[in-house]
């Protein structure tokens, strides 16, 4: 990271920065890069605490439904976030199986498969600073159903460095006559939400110039000419009022909130979803990541298995019994640009989930993976499920790859759908700063993160003990 900028001087831009989770520490990290004065405000206790992050999206192959060039940028993004992120990724691959009872085909995805292959290639080739999902070759591979049978013969190892080494627990597990072959097996990555707060976090202190201020919510937005006016109120009741140049709105699901105050009416769509905790010791088998196929809010929905050290496994299962809900995913109307979630799911956003609630939507996650892996019916719940609320700009509950808008002058509104748009949409804020005059072209600077792993990994601890989950979700899987 380059060296901090020294205090900013009072013609130095001013940045409001609302919103302080993946896309706003992001933008805040890589405006305080450029020498601007940034202040971050978070009503929460820390940053990047939101959506139940697990997953980088190198490609889009958790979507069959997305078309192809949302796939492109989804790879290309994941490709820059770990430049920026790199401490945050699990490095380990992703198993993808369609099940019989899925109406999809094996060969249905080769030909975009093939594509990102070749778009990873070209972009390797374009800078080796981007070859951080291995070699290019190598971004996808094929397992046939005898193939598996023999690496089921195979012992697990500690360290898998080989992909039929990654695949020894998976082929050991499955029930293949519940799948259609050949299995695939792709660079896909896993990210650690924990791990993203602590590097974020990390980070910004390290900038004299960038102010972070958690537990504080914003009560009013005043336009004064070509400045903004941000009224705030702190958990102890402090009030305030900031001025800044350029207002930057990145609340998440709550953007329609801000907007409203400042008379902006926007199309967006919010989803309440969530992923569960659960515990599975394996004799400290380490495995990668495993995706069955399956039509979204259906009973077959996708199923999702995300593995971390000790044992413990993330699950989602695309159904509404369990990651999506009845009533879960809310639109705007034409008198607030704020989508109204209901009120169960307020509580469950502010508040504590029920006890009943948790255990019976985690044994229904469990039971869903065990439809394919039936030794996992004997997990237990590993903690409260990882929760939030999405937002999806427009009418298109399909999107997945948006980062920003500009709808007024010296105002963006963040729109990213998956974590790894977050630098696209601080990219494009520098290039509007530049083209308004508030920044100089020749100011731009790169950020590169130089903080400890270890660093980072014992705050990662430290958040996950204080959001109340295992440490082990904070963990590394694997280095690299």
């Amino acid at each position: 990271m380059p060296a901090s900028p020294q205090e900013p001087s009072n013609t130095t831009p001013s940045i409001g920065i609302i919103g302080g989770g993946i896309a706003g520490a992001t933008i805040a990290l890589k405006l305080s890069a450029q020498g601007l004065a940034v202040n971050l405000i978070e009503q929460g206790p820390s940053l990047v605490n939101g959506p139940p992050i697990c997953h980088l999206h190198a490609g889009g192959n958790l979507y069959r439904e997305i078309d192809e060039q949302q796939c492109i940028t989804l790879l290309r993004q994941s490709i820059d976030t770990l430049k920026l992120y790199h401490d945050s990724a699990d490095y380990r691959p992703t198993v993808i199986a369609i099940p019989k009872r899925d109406a999809g085909e094996v060969s249905q995805l080769l030909p975009r498969l093939t594509r990102l292959q070749q778009e990873y290639a070209a972009l390797v080739t374009q800078s080796p600073d981007n070859k951080v999902l291995g070699e290019p070759q190598d971004y996808f591979s094929l397992f046939s159903q005898a193939d598996v049978e023999r690496i089921a013969q195979m012992s697990a190892v500690k360290s898998p460095k080989t992909k039929e080494q990654w695949l020894i627990p998976v082929a050991k597990s499955l029930d293949l006559s519940q799948l259609k072959f050949p299995l695939i097996m792709v660079e896909e990555y896993g990210l650690s939400v924990f791990r993203l707060a602590a590097t974020a976090s990390l980070a910004l202190a390290s900038f004299a110039n960038c102010q972070v201020s958690t537990e504080t919510k914003v009560s009013n937005i005043i336009r004064r000419n070509n400045t903004w006016q941000v009224c705030t109120i702190t958990k102890d009741g402090d009030i305030a009022s900031h001025q800044f140049d350029y207002l930057i709105n990145a609340c998440g699901y709550q953007s329609g909130h801000i907007d409203d105050l400042i008379g902006e009416h926007s199309e967006r769509l919010v989803e309440f979803k969530a992923a569960y905790v659960t515990r599975w010791p394996l004799d400290n088998m380490v495995w990668p990541e495993v995706i069955f196929y399956g039509e979204r809010g259906t009973p077959n929905g996708m199923a999702q298995l995300t593995p971390y050290p000790g044992g413990y496994f993330q699950v989602h299962g695309m159904t509404q019994d369990i990651t999506l809900f009845e009533q879960g995913l809310v639109t705007n109307t034409p008198a607030s640009a704020q989508p109204q979630l209901d009120p169960r799911f307020l509580k469950k956003l502010t508040k504590a989930w029920p006890p009943a609630i948790i255990k019976q939507r985690t044994h229904r996650a469990i039971d869903f993976i065990s439809h394919f892996i039936p030794s996992f019916s004997s997990a237990t719940v590993g903690g409260k499920p990882l929760f939030g609320a999405q937002q999806i700009p427009g009418q298109d509950p399909d999107l997945r790859a948006a980062d920003v808008c500009f709808s007024q002058d010296n105002y963006a509104r963040c729109e990213i759908v998956k974590a790894s748009s977050a630098i696209d949409a601080a990219t494009a804020i520098i290039k509007q700063l530049v083209k308004q005059g508030l920044l100089s072209s020749d100011q731009i600077d790169i950020v590169s993160t130089v903080i400890s792993s270890d660093d980072i990994e014992k705050l990662a601890i430290k958040l996950a003990k204080q959001r109340n989950y295992p440490i082990e979700l904070a963990s590394r899987v694997t280095a690299r």
